[in-house]
């Protein structure tokens, strides 16, 4: 069980950290982003910086506490610290919230297929949801990080090769300065103002540190010291990142500036079909459906955890761990088909932009911040904690559906995001007021305190093995050594931009010499 849903214990930090990064980011990353960039500019460069960031915050605050819980999953943190009753609510709340999670993940892969192929949507996300379904039954948390850096440096090649094509379409750097709208680079643009900004970085810093998928990332690494590093790598790569990627749906948009309705959903790959070599495109549109794969991946890999670690495991305590694996398989295959169900209706629900940001604003901080809140709070207790969750869901449930059907009042983006943070924060704060001025002592804390610190001590005298770790990093290296042959190879046959692919090809084969781990000659 903890070799499936923690690695071990012992991934290093780089590779978790880039794996944080690739499970965070996702073909929706090209496509809703992309879609924002093409229409306002730069603005979808600022929406990233708030995740660079809530990275930074995380890894000087949040991750090495995460990491000093002691923990196998989220869910075992909230019934140590909280109780098992608050542990069962939250549980299901998460599973029901990761299906439009995983949802939101897998439709923008598909509609990059669709773009790119041309093969009806509805049956693109069937074919992919079911590939995703039997890869992450097959696979545990490794197989998800190996996936991960693989993906990182496939995109990364595809992308810093993509930029000086597009370019070069447009008469370079100058032309495309010359020619694009007023108010394109500007930092905030339309609803997205400095007021959604920071409400969407506070989301950002709640989601990032608190989703019980990404806790994963801080939890399955040695130290606190590397969890710290985790967070820090997150957060360096989202600063440098959206300023290569988004660049290539804005050099688009003076391209082709015709784009209307869901079809500036399509600029990025529109982009890429224009200039790059078609094995290239190939290998990048492979890059993207599995690194949203392992986007989708993530969460239903965190969602079967749950489901087997946290609820069936406690109804059916002497369940053997053979027993288990098979129930967390096949909970992976039940919340993969819903996944599909959901992906199905999100144009139903107003496009993958509202979806996306509309259930971030409703259920992001409602749902992750107070637990987050309890990991450096003695006086919380699961009461406070539930309420908190549990009041802001309904209050931001209320504005987003009831007022502007029943009163004909609807809150904006920025409003809707502001609500959604703003909310449990209030009341967090007001339950640490009334704590303080009560004085009590917390008895729940005291108990789960004394449980952490008997766990830390056990831990102390456990020998942790270095052979997943030095498997998993063969098998990356391997992985980058073939893809940089495989681009060295496309670059050699290319019709454009024969040398610069070539380059990145012989690039990516140095990094996966530099990293293949030496023989162990003991």
């Amino acid at each position: 069980m903890k070799n499936f849903f923690a690695a071990g214990g012992a991934v290093p930090w780089w590779i978790s950290g880039l794996s944080l990064f690739m499970s965070f980011f996702s073909a929706g990353t090209f496509v809703v982003w992309g879609s924002i960039a093409y229409t306002h500019g730069w603005v979808s460069v600022t929406i990233q910086w708030t995740m660079a960031i809530a990275g930074f915050i995380i890894g000087f605050f949040i991750a090495p506490r995460w990491h000093r819980a002691r923990v196998l999953t989220a869910a075992e943190y909230i019934t140590q610290r909280l109780g098992l009753k608050v542990q069962k609510l939250y549980s299901h709340l998460f599973l029901i919230i990761s299906l439009f999670t995983t949802g939101a993940f897998l439709y923008p892969v598909a509609k990059i297929v669709e773009v790119s192929t041309g093969f009806p949507l509805h049956w693109c996300i069937i074919v992919l949801g079911l590939i995703i379904i039997l890869y992450t039954t097959a696979g545990g948390l490794w197989a998800v990080i190996v996936t991960d850096v693989l993906q990182f440096i496939i995109l990364t090649a595809a992308v810093l090769v993509v930029v000086p094509l597009a370019f070069k379409k447009v008469d370079g750097i100058s032309g495309f300065l010359q020619n694009t709208p007023d108010e394109f680079f500007n930092l905030f643009s339309g609803e997205y103002t400095l007021g959604f900004m920071i409400a969407f970085g506070l989301y950002n810093l709640f989601f990032i540190s608190g989703n019980w998928a990404y806790v994963q990332r801080y939890t399955s690494v040695p130290t606190h010291k590397e969890a710290k590093k985790v967070g820090y790598l997150f957060g360096s790569l989202y600063l440098i990142s959206p300023v290569i990627w988004m660049l290539p749906p804005m050099i688009f948009r003076v391209f082709n500036p015709g784009l209307e309705g869901f079809g500036d959903e399509g600029a990025y790959l529109m982009m890429c079909k224009e200039v790059l070599p078609i094995g290239m495109l190939g290998l990048m549109l492979g890059a993207m459906i599995f690194a949203t794969s392992s986007s989708v991946n993530t969460t239903l890999n965190i969602a079967a955890g749950v489901f087997t670690n946290d609820l069936y495991k406690n109804i059916n305590p002497n369940t053997s761990n053979k027993q288990l694996m098979v129930v967390a398989r096949m909970a992976t295959v039940a919340f993969g088909i819903l996944t599909i169900v959901v992906a199905l209706l999100v144009q139903n629900m107003g496009g993958i932009v509202e979806v996306v940001l509309s259930v971030a604003a409703i259920t992001g901080a409602a749902l992750y911040l107070p637990p987050i809140w309890s990991l450096f709070s003695k006086r919380q207790n699961g009461k406070s904690i539930l309420t908190a969750t549990l009041v802001s869901l309904a209050i931001n449930a209320v504005f987003k559906f009831v007022t502007p059907n029943v009163f004909n009042f609807s809150l904006n983006r920025a409003e809707e995001m502001i609500l959604g943070v703003f909310v449990p924060i209030t009341i967090l704060i007001a339950f640490e007021m009334w704590f303080i001025l009560k004085k009590k002592n917390n008895p729940d804390f005291e108990t789960y305190e004394k449980l952490r610190a008997a766990k830390e001590l056990a831990e102390q005298d456990v020998d942790v093995s270095d052979v997943q770790n030095r498997h998993g990093r063969k098998v990356i290296a391997l992985g980058i050594l073939g893809t940089g042959i495989l681009i060295a190879v496309i670059g050699l046959f290319a019709e454009n931009g024969k040398w610069l692919v070539t380059l990145a090809g012989f690039m990516i084969l140095l990094i996966g010499i530099l990293i293949k781990p030496k023989k162990n000659k003991k």
